[in-house]
């Protein structure tokens, strides 16, 4: 990596508002984190069933000023030390992303430090770097959350290569939609998890999507159908439905095509490092499968503490350390980009 650095620790103050959290962080030379503050609006979006995008957007413009000012002073800095500000400038809503993209050029243009826009799947894959300090590129890292869906090679810092997504529902969404389905709620992925521990996992055969011409690619909507199939033939002939059993198997289905493909993917491309990322890579059935097939193959296993899987401004900081060092500078004409491919 070609360093741009001319000092030896590089201070950045990072914003993520690409959903329905409100963040900011303040993270050195990529890897120690000083603050990471998260508003969160989850309580919010609960009675509608989901994130609804213009009170996130509204909510992150309550919480931003404050956020980033607390994230200043938890980490014990101020605003003139910082050698960068980074924002989360897509994926997401773009309401939401608006909001922090305006506050970290707002920012920038007042202090004249130089600003970074950063991708929020990039984010994601960073994580890893701040809770795991030996984990250098190459790897492998399965991103899954709420809206993503992704197998990425990391080649180096900042190059990535997507090996397989999503044709349909991202995982994370199909466990908020079969929640529903079976009175659970939302957040659907953390109640699921909760509830599948007291159910039987191969209590139903739910299918296991195969997508023919991309052996990387998922598609998670065909499960999610034979979910609600299942659930109306069950209502249709009054036989009672196993809340647990049906979250069980269900999340079974989901980690054992993750876990499958992830696997092989390691496998050819002769990488013996592999790393999770997202909301949903805190489920605990995953990591367990994950976790186990990993120590049978021989491949080293991180991934980052749950609060790190949640979206947050510290996987910003992270990233942005490794653009920032790489010359990447942004100006006063980034603006949010909702449906941002990862590499461009």
């Amino acid at each position: 990596m070609d360093k741009a650095c001319n000092k030896e620790d590089i201070t950045i103050l990072a914003i993520e508002s690409s959903c329905d959290e409100t963040a900011a962080a303040v993270v050195r030379n990529g890897r120690e984190v000083l603050s990471n503050i998260i508003s969160s609006q989850i309580d919010l979006h609960t009675i509608y069933g989901g994130v609804v995008p213009e009170i996130a957007s509204r909510k992150h413009i309550e919480r931003i000023n404050q956020v980033i000012g607390e994230a200043l002073q938890t980490a014990g800095t101020e605003l003139r030390e910082m050698d960068a500000i980074a924002v989360t400038y897509g994926p997401g809503l773009v309401g939401a992303l608006l909001v922090g993209v305006s506050a970290a050029k707002a920012i920038s243009f007042a202090s004249g430090i130089p600003l970074i826009g950063v991708h929020h799947i990039e984010g994601h894959i960073s994580a890893n770097y701040i809770e795991n300090q030996e984990l250098e590129p190459p790897f492998v890292c399965l991103v899954v959350s709420g809206g993503h869906s992704h197998l990425v090679r990391v080649s180096d810092y900042g190059e990535y290569e997507i090996l397989g997504r999503t044709r349909d529902d991202a995982a994370g969404e199909a466990f908020d939609k079969v929640a529903r389905a079976i009175g659970l709620g939302y957040p659907g992925g953390p109640k699921i998890d909760k509830v599948s521990k007291d159910g039987n996992p191969d209590a139903i055969q739910f299918p296991r999507a195969k997508v023919a011409d991309a052996v990387y690619d998922f598609s998670f909507s065909g499960l999610k159908s034979a979910v609600l199939n299942y659930l109306n033939s069950c209502e249709m002939k009054g036989i009672e439905i196993c809340q647990a059993d049906v979250a069980a198997s269900f999340q079974k289905a989901v980690v054992d095509v993750l876990v499958e493909h992830s696997m092989q993917a390691v496998r050819e491309c002769g990488i013996n490092k592999f790393a999770i990322a997202g909301g949903v890579a805190s489920n605990t059935a995953l990591r367990s499968a994950l976790e186990e097939e990993c120590a049978k193959a021989g491949i080293a296993f991180y991934h980052p503490s749950p609060v790190m899987c949640t979206d947050n401004a510290a996987m910003i900081g992270a990233a942005a350390y490794y653009e920032y060092c790489k010359g990447v500078r942004h100006g006063y004409d980034l603006n949010a980009v909702p449906n941002l491919r990862l590499g461009e």
